[in-house]
């Protein structure tokens, strides 16, 4: 059997929105994994804690604030992250996006200004993200964008949240086309209801949201998702690109 926790070693991953959350269990899988791992978030208090994390887990850490919006930002923190990895980054993980705390509202209600919020972190940041990380992306680099099973099943009242994913699977595909030409593979996963800090605080009874319509009855925890991540990062995936992974428990199919 592969030694797993040898699979990322000399490899470096760069997360973003790594201060909790899916973020830090995207983080926490690759340092098991053994890579170098780079964490990046505005919230620098949690992002630092995500390092330590990390470190805790004996893979090496670096962090840096930020702001997925600012093209400024991005290219100081890829610039930084390349540096950590020794002039390269060999996995982006596009994590960083707005959900905890949005309006839920029909169409007619929505507040323009909030749609240009979520636009511009949730499809423009990762855009921004990959523009300038791609002078480090050698042959065999991975991109890894989050998208959302939302938009599959079209959930109501929140319009400016599922468009801004479904955008991602359309960037994703996009992407894919124009780095499959340096033979850098790009994909999406869109992950169904997860526990996280952000969705134990849009309602009251989180851990039953959905279950009932899940071929597996259990909520979905960060943990499930990391799986997907590791795979479009490892050595199994090396062929597939532009493809969307929906991981939520069979919510989608029932």
């Amino acid at each position: 059997m592969p030694n797993r926790s040898a699979e990322g070693a000399g490899r470096t991953v760069l997360v973003t929105g790594a201060a909790g959350g899916l973020g830090r269990s995207f983080a926490l899988g690759f340092a098991d994994r053994g890579y170098r791992v780079a964490v990046a978030d505005v919230d620098t208090a949690g992002v630092a804690e995500t390092a330590r994390l990390v470190e805790q887990q004996g893979a090496t850490a670096w962090h840096g604030r930020l702001d997925v919006t600012s093209p400024e930002s991005v290219t100081e923190v890829s610039a930084g992250v390349a540096a950590f990895g020794d002039g390269r980054i060999d996995v982006v993980v596009n994590n960083a996006a707005i959900y905890a705390g949005l309006h839920r509202a029909p169409l007619e209600e929505l507040d323009p200004a909030e749609w240009d919020r979520v636009m511009a972190v949730n499809l423009k940041g990762p855009w921004l993200v990959v523009r300038a990380c791609s002078p480090y992306l050698g042959e065999g680099a991975r991109v890894i964008n989050l998208s959302s099973a939302t938009v599959y099943s079209g959930s109501e009242n929140w319009l400016h949240y599922v468009a801004s994913k479904g955008g991602v699977i359309a960037l994703t595909r996009v992407m894919a086309k124009e780095l499959g030409r340096r033979s850098i593979t790009v994909n999406a996963i869109a992950p169904g209801f997860t526990l996280t800090e952000a969705s134990y605080g849009l309602m009251e009874n989180a851990e039953q949201y959905g279950v009932d319509r899940g071929a597996l009855r259990r909520p979905s925890r960060p943990e499930d998702i990391v799986g997907a991540a590791l795979f479009l990062a490892g050595p199994d995936s090396a062929y597939m690109t532009g493809q969307t992974l929906v991981v939520d428990g069979g919510r989608q199919f029932i």
